[in-house]
């Protein structure tokens, strides 16, 4: 059952360099037109169904809130058609539905209101929201008084109790203390496991990621990407960082096959030519191996709390003045839990010449994590300031491994601080 579906919608706006351009293009002789146009969304097709959370992401301008806009009825779109199956509870615009001038308590009848809500509805549930919102006793004093944080306390606290079919929710919890953004989320984790539908749209693509059983990535007014939550944040990352999104090798060989041992390196090597990847590949990280520092064999599944290794061998196809080789380990759903880099270690690599290999090594303490699957995703970029980085080879997903852990911290998600240092070795 689709609770929203979208069919072509388009959204175009009149843009003038100034406003007495309005004027001249109303009453010009010959209708010149002063203007020029702009589609905020542009033939958008894509239905969401019962159930489901859908992450949408995208940069500032990219046409996020215009959709939702058009979704809740504020907008009309210019082209297209929508139809809406349910009850919906959206949180916007910080001070969309609030009347300044009324208290808080004022407000939340006010904008339970304008939800469908009756004032017995909202009176039976009013103990519910005020605890929710914890804003004390500024709940008896006009809005216009209350900081962007309190505001959205309460405007998400009516929202999420008048019962929605449909909740989405926008920027608005990027104002929000760390507490409450964990609380809200909570809840937005209670309505996906009561199979409400809900637009989640937000700049943390870990949420998204975590929460959202799809997502799409808005660019300029168009779908890009609409996907995975994972792949989409992933490439969405890529993107925002470097430019670019990953490829998809056609290698035949699957990640993760084992290489054939040298008699001079035991190392337990693992071709990753057919993991997707980016950069401008002027170096390319050729292969990888995670391993005991102790006696050498290789990592799939261990507990975790041990001192290991990850060796990346990396090979320049072009002078690289100014390397840095560093990895990220990430979970099943793509959330970073560890990473590091020679950059941030404080530690020069020497330059690579063009065609030059190398063995970079990472030693360091494994922090005791919750039972699960990880990966590493090593990467080698160049430059002098984090800032003014170019990716040269980043590998996601690399090495794939599984923690199988009694200790009891790791079991409640704790992540501990790695405790002896690190060991960054050229071979």
């Amino acid at each position: 059952m689709r609770s929203v579906f979208l069919q072509n919608i388009s959204k175009k706006y009149k843009l003038y360099e100034a406003p007495i351009d309005r004027v001249k293009e109303a009453f010009h002789p010959f209708h010149r037109q002063y203007h020029h146009e702009f589609y905020a969304l542009d033939d958008i097709s894509f239905s969401i169904h019962k159930g489901e959370i859908l992450g949408v992401i995208g940069k500032n301008g990219s046409g996020k809130s215009t959709l939702l806009q058009i979704i809740t009825g504020v907008l009309t779109p210019t082209a297209g058609s929508i139809e809406v199956s349910g009850k919906i509870s959206a949180l916007l615009e910080l001070g969309a539905g609030f009347n300044p001038e009324l208290t808080g308590l004022d407000n939340v009848f006010f904008k339970s209101s304008l939800l469908g809500s009756s004032a017995s509805e909202t009176h039976d549930k009013l103990d519910e929201i005020l605890t929710f919102a914890d804003i004390g006793e500024f709940i008896y004093q006009p809005v216009k008084t209350y900081s962007s944080g309190m505001f959205v306390r309460l405007a998400f606290s009516v929202a999420i109790h008048v019962d929605p079919d449909i909740l989405i929710v926008d920027e608005a919890l990027s104002v929000g203390d760390f507490r409450f953004r964990q609380k809200c989320l909570r809840k937005i984790k209670q309505f996906r496991e009561e199979g409400k539908t809900i637009l989640f749209v937000s700049h943390d693509t870990g949420a998204v990621i975590e929460f959202c059983t799809r997502a799409i990535w808005l660019s300029d007014g168009k779908i890009y990407q609409d996907g995975n939550p994972s792949s989409v944040c992933k490439d969405y990352i890529s993107f925002m960082s470097f430019g670019e999104v990953s490829e998809e090798s056609d290698a035949s060989t699957p990640p993760g096959h084992l290489l054939a041992e040298s008699t001079k390196d035991i190392r337990p090597w693992l071709k990753i030519d057919s993991c997707s990847s980016f950069g401008q590949k002027k170096a390319r990280i050729q292969r990888i191996a995670f391993y005991h520092a102790k006696d050498g064999p290789r990592i799939d599944v261990f507990e975790g709390g041990e001192r290991v290794v990850l060796a990346l061998d990396v090979k320049a196809s072009e002078d690289i003045d100014h390397p840095i080789v560093g990895f990220v380990l990430g979970d099943t759903k793509g959330i970073h839990v560890l990473g590091m880099n020679s950059h941030s270690l404080g530690i020069n690599i020497p330059k690579f010449s063009q065609g030059e290999s190398r063995v970079i090594e990472f030693e360091f303490d494994f922090p005791f994590l919750k039972s699960g699957a990880y990966s590493f995703s090593p990467a080698i970029a160049e430059g002098v300031d984090i800032d003014d980085i170019v990716q040269h080879h980043w590998v996601h997903d690399a090495w794939l491994l599984r923690i199988a852990s009694d200790y009891a911290g790791a079991r409640l998600g704790h992540y501990l601080v790695i405790k002896e240092g690190v060991d960054l070795r050229v071979v």
